[in-house]
């Protein structure tokens, strides 16, 4: 049931990325990155595991903060069970570091980065490899919409989860 349930919320706030920037362009820096996440509508499950997981209040902090959200169809392509098990309380641990991974401290636009290789650290405490010589690769996604302005930083739409090794 849970997994109907799941579906049926991708399938419904599902957003193509592209039209992400679009959507948002008239919001820029009135919004923080939660609200910004929210408003776009392809977010809802990066939503629910940042409220699960308590960071609401942080991502709307003072920041900046770079974040590299994944879609909802990133996380429908995790492992069948994948993100209702790391939605329950007892997972708490596992979901903050996964979606900490996601997180740069300073706010980090696709200019500053182009025609770079570099390895970067999270707010989780592991590195990223950021490549940006052909597009733009965070380990093995793609940023898929970039430099998404929001009051407290930036965010860079990707199409995969990242998950930090270990």
């Amino acid at each position: 049931m849970q997994r109907r349930s799941f579906i049926g919320m991708v399938t419904g706030l599902a957003l193509a990325a592209t039209s992400f920037g679009a959507a948002m362009a008239g919001n820029q820096s009135k919004m923080d990155i939660v609200d910004t996440a929210v408003g776009a509508g392809s977010f809802g499950t990066l939503v629910a595991a940042v409220q699960a997981a308590g960071l609401v209040d942080t991502l709307k902090g003072e920041g900046p903060f770079t974040v590299f959200a994944p879609t909802d169809e990133a996380f429908a392509a995790l492992p069948d069970g994948t993100v209702e098990m790391l939605l329950m309380p007892e997972n708490k641990d596992k979901l903050v570091a996964i979606l900490t991974y996601h997180v740069v401290s300073g706010e980090v636009m696709a200019a500053d980065i182009a025609g770079k290789k570099a390895m970067v650290p999270t707010v989780q405490g592991s590195e990223i490899a950021v490549d940006a010589m052909q597009g733009v690769m965070i380990n093995d996604a793609t940023v898929v919409a970039a430099d998404v302005v929001a009051s407290n930083g930036v965010i860079h739409v990707i199409d995969k989860v990242l998950i930090p090794e270990g």
